[in-house]
């Protein structure tokens, strides 16, 4: 089996040689047939191209060996080259755009003949294969930056039957849309480069991890029998497929440290050999058999609030009568803060002998 660098790479070289033969063939086209759409679709397909120079730089680079400032490797820098894809994007679209409005004041008359015609459908087949191609792949050894290629491509074909079209439109009622189709295909660009830019930019400031994922992975580490419960997992990605994680576990609280360092090990084996995680830190949730009236009583008064969405790490220290418990909040309620003070409040006031002790946790 075929390397995900290789692959990678194999499919961008892919991408490259035929989006320069694409773009080769319809500039000859566009050019011989003074046709602006053409030449413009071209630049696109050239564009793809460096898209997928850079796919290939990118790759090599985030595939280096970790070293002494990066021990966790170079995989980020896959992010960066796809930004620098989304700037190349959003300059060819923003070009674009200008140059239609360009041909709207001052409008040419196209040429165009049925060796023309076929030749940009060959292209509209070619992007539908290729955008296929991207995304099966793209999806198959988790690269984002072919997978943004494949759905790149697919616009592109698209785009390039618009621009048939209103080439079969003019040869047949010399209708000369060609500029406003120009500015359609600018749109689309633009569209794609800031799609592109906003994922990258998720994946650099750190966004959420997919929810079935960590789903996935909460339920192999409650797979133990002593594990009562898994929550605030964090996964920090280090480049696609590489992510390192922290989770806490609620676990009874007669286990012994050597059966509670037994179980992380456990733990920490299991996720790595099953989801590719490396979990750096396993916090502690200690559950205690008693108090279960009390703690109907707290998860009632919490529970009962709009937005809640868990509770968990709940403990009652008999011995110092302290009250402990990590409540989860909607991001979409108005004034998170507030709603916990009131919370707090209210489970102070059901429990006036005890000190209460919550933590604002955040929904991850």
């Amino acid at each position: 089996m075929k390397s995900r660098d290789s692959v990678i790479v194999r499919t961008s070289i892919i991408g490259i040689v035929a989006n320069v033969m694409l773009g080769a063939f319809k500039i000859a086209v566009g050019l011989i047939a003074n046709a602006f759409t053409v030449v413009l679709d071209a630049v696109n397909n050239l564009t793809d191209a460096l898209s997928s120079v850079i796919t290939i730089v990118g790759t090599k680079l985030a595939g280096r060996r970790p070293d002494k400032k990066h021990p966790l490797g170079h995989g980020r820098i896959e992010y960066l080259s796809t930004m620098v894809i989304a700037a190349i994007v959003l300059y060819a679209g923003i070009t674009a755009g200008v140059e239609s409005v360009k041909k709207i004041i001052t409008p040419t008359q196209a040429d165009y003949s049925v060796i023309s015609l076929v030749i940009i459908a060959a292209a509209v087949a070619v992007k539908i294969i290729l955008g296929i191609y991207f995304k099966s792949t793209g999806k198959k050894v988790n690269s984002g930056s072919l997978i943004a290629s494949g759905e790149d491509a697919k616009y592109d074909a698209i785009l390039s039957a618009s621009v048939l079209v209103s080439a079969i439109i003019f040869m047949v009622f010399r209708i000369n849309l060609e500029a406003y189709v120009g500015i359609i295909i600018s749109l689309f660009i633009i569209k794609s480069g800031v799609e592109l830019m906003r994922e990258a930019v998720d994946e650099v400031v750190g966004k959420r991890a997919d929810s079935e994922f960590t789903e996935e992975i909460k339920a192999t580490i409650c797979s133990e029998p002593a594990v009562k419960g898994a929550y605030d997992l964090i996964l920090h990605s280090y480049g696609p497929g590489t992510f390192v994680g922290s989770v806490h576990i609620e676990i009874p609280e007669t286990l012994t440290a050597k059966e509670i360092d037994l179980l992380e090990r456990r733990i920490a084996e299991k996720v790595y050999e099953e989801h590719g995680i490396i979990l750096a830190g396993i916090g502690i949730y200690s559950f205690d058999e008693g108090h279960d009236e009390m703690r109907s009583e707290v998860y009632r008064i919490i529970s009962r609030h709009d937005g809640v969405l868990q509770i968990h790490g709940y403990y009652a220290n008999e011995e110092e009568k302290v009250l402990s418990a990590d409540v989860i909040l909607d991001f979409e309620l108005g004034d998170r803060e507030a709603v916990f003070a009131e919370i707090l409040s209210q489970v102070q006031q059901a429990f006036p002998d005890w000190t209460v002790k919550m933590t604002l946790d955040l929904d991850l």
